[in-house]
C-alpha cells in the first residue's frame, strides 16, 4: 500500500509542476539561451539561463509540453540555481528521473530528459 500511495504522491506533484510551473517565464537578460523540440510529442522548450561568475544565477523556461516535460523543466530548473556550469554539464538522466520520482517508460523518456538536454545545451554552447 505504501508503493501506491507514494507513486500517487508523486504523480500529484508532477501534475502540480504541470499546472503551475516554477520558473516559466523570460528572463530579462539570459546569458545562454537553447531551444529544443520533441517531434515524438510535440514538446516545445525553450531554456534561458543567467550565468554568473560561472553559476547559474537565474534561470526560466518556456514552450509547450506534456506533463512530463514541463514537470521535468519545472523541477530541474529549480534544481540547477545556484550550481556551477560544471555542474550542470554532469548532470545525467538518472538525475532527472530521480528528481521526478515516478517510473518513465521509453517512449516517455525523451519527454522527461528534454530539459536536461537543453539546459545542456544552453550552457554548453549548442554542442
Amino acid at each position: 500500500m505504501d508503493d501506491v500511495l507514494s507513486r500517487q504522491m508523486y504523480q500529484e506533484n508532477i501534475l502540480e509542476h504541470y499546472k503551475k510551473p516554477q520558473n516559466f517565464g523570460h528572463l530579462a537578460k539570459p546569458t545562454h539561451l537553447y531551444h529544443s523540440h520533441n517531434p515524438l510529442c510535440g514538446d516545445d522548450l525553450t531554456i534561458e539561463i543567467a550565468v554568473v561568475d560561472g553559476k547559474v544565477s537565474d534561470v526560466r523556461f518556456s514552450g509547450v509540453g506534456c506533463a512530463i516535460s514541463v514537470a521535468s523543466a519545472s523541477m530541474l530548473t529549480d534544481e540547477i540555481k545556484g550550481k556551477s556550469v560544471e555542474a550542470v554539464m554532469q548532470m545525467t538522466k538518472d538525475d532527472v528521473l530521480e528528481l521526478l520520482q515516478i517510473p518513465i517508460g521509453p517512449v516517455r523518456l525523451k519527454c522527461a530528459l528534454l530539459s536536461l538536454e537543453t539546459v545542456q545545451k544552453a550552457v554548453g554552447g549548442g554542442e
